[in-house]
Order: C-alpha cells, then structure tokens, then sequence
C-alpha cells in the first residue's frame, strides 16, 4: 500500500499543465503572413514558477496569449490541462480562459468599480462560486495582498504598487491552476515590483497554482524555479544557462 501512495504522490507533483510541442504560429496572410514562432517545444510542470525572458519582439507575448487561450494555436500541439488548445473552438478557448488567471503590465482593471468590485467581478464568471459569499471572499482575498484599507477604493485612488496587488488578488481568488503573467513589474518602482512578485510568488505556492511570467526584469529572476529565454520567436535555452543570455 505504502508504495501506491508515494508513487501518487510523485505523479501529482510531476503533472505537466502546460506541454507545447513543435508550436508554430504565424500573423497575416498571403504576401503578409510572417512566422511568429518556430517550432516551440516547451513542459511546464504544476507548481513551477517560470520565468520567460528575451529582447522585444522575440515572441514571448505570443506564446503567453496562446497558453491563455487568448488565441487560437495553429500549427503544432499545444496541451493546457491536458486539453489540446491546436485548433480549439471559441467555446474550449472560454473554458480554458475561466481556469486561468491574468496579470498584465497595465493592472486592466475597470475604472468604474472599486477594488473590492474589481476582486469580485472575477468570481462571478465561475458558476461554483455564485452559491457561496463572494462579497466575503474578494474582501479576504484583498486582505491577503495587504489592502484591507483600499476594499472601496476605486482605482484612480490607488498607487500604481496597489493596483497591481488589486490585479493579483482578482487573478488568484477564483484559484486557478495556471497564473500568467506578462511584464507585472515594468510599471513599478523597485521596491513595489519586488514586493508584487513575492506576493505573487507566495499565494501562488499557497495554492500550488503554476506561474509563467513574461519579464525583462533582471531583478527578479531569482523568484523563478526555472528561466527560458527567447529569441526571434524560437526557444533558444531552458533553464539555468538561460540567465547568462540576458547579462
């Protein structure tokens, strides 16, 4: 029996979430279709904080809005929570969405509702949450991120640090198992981007969620479990040799 539950145990540990295999993508058509990406092969395990980094333009906000679902993949597989997003329809492609959370550069969130509202309105796309106290839980949520003070604050009355936090606490509440997240910390300060990374990077074990951040932020590297880096839209290193490329 013994041996059952370690080897359960170590499958858990080791489920892949995100398997891209031999992905190309391309923009346009005809004369104007031009190659995004060459031939992506990539494993991302539950779990793992990843960083991916490389110069601007190399395609890294491509491949981060394919494995969001924000995009239909082309050519190639493209496994996400073991469901093949390569050819997926706009129904697999919203359902893929609601299992995943987002934090982009510019916090994205809606001017006209308060912090609280923000946390809230996330937990309303997830039917299993309308039966339980979802006030309750974006108030909790926004406690966990340090802004018990701001619940009914609206965003034009919040620094750009806070609002940040309000987007990490809106992408985690609905606990999803894949968090993206594209250049979080390029409108911050030092001090408010490391902090939103280490929050980011606590809740995340907290709730074994994946993290995959898009970032050409040297000073936070050393929150990743594992750097991939790349370059004119193909994966050039996976791993430790990836942080030699960016110096």
């Amino acid at each position: 029996m013994e041996t059952t539950t370690i080897s359960a145990t170590a499958q858990i540990a080791t489920e892949t979430v995100i398997a891209v295999s031999n992905l190309n993508h391309y923009f346009g058509n005809g004369a104007l279709r031009k190659q995004a990406l060459f031939d992506i092969n990539l494993e991302i395990q539950a779990g793992e904080i990843v960083i991916m980094t490389g110069p601007s333009g190399s395609g890294k906000t491509t491949l981060l809005s394919l494995m969001g679902g924000l995009r239909s993949a082309q050519v190639g597989s493209l496994k996400i929570l073991g469901e093949e997003m390569c050819g997926a329809s706009r129904i697999q492609l919203t359902k893929l969405r609601r299992q995943i959370g987002y934090i982009f550069q510019a916090h994205n969130l809606m001017n006209f509702l308060t912090a609280k509202e923000n946390v809230r309105m996330s937990l309303e796309l997830h039917e299993e949450y309308l039966r339980e106290d979802i006030n309750a839980k974006a108030i909790a949520m926004l406690e966990q991120v340090g802004l018990e003070n701001r619940l009914d604050y609206y965003p034009e009355s919040l620094s750009g640090g806070q609002k940040q936090r309000v987007a990490i606490a809106r992408a985690l509440v609905s606990h999803p198992k894949i968090v993206l997240a594209d250049e979080p910390t390029a409108a911050l300060d030092k001090k408010s981007g490391r902090d939103v990374v280490e929050l980011m990077q606590k809740l995340a074990k907290e709730q074994g969620c994946t993290i995959l951040l898009v970032t050409h932020d040297n000073r936070i590297l050393d929150i990743a479990d594992r750097i991939i880096y790349m370059e004119d839209g193909q994966l050039i290193s996976d791993g430790v040799d990836a942080v030699a490329k960016m110096h």
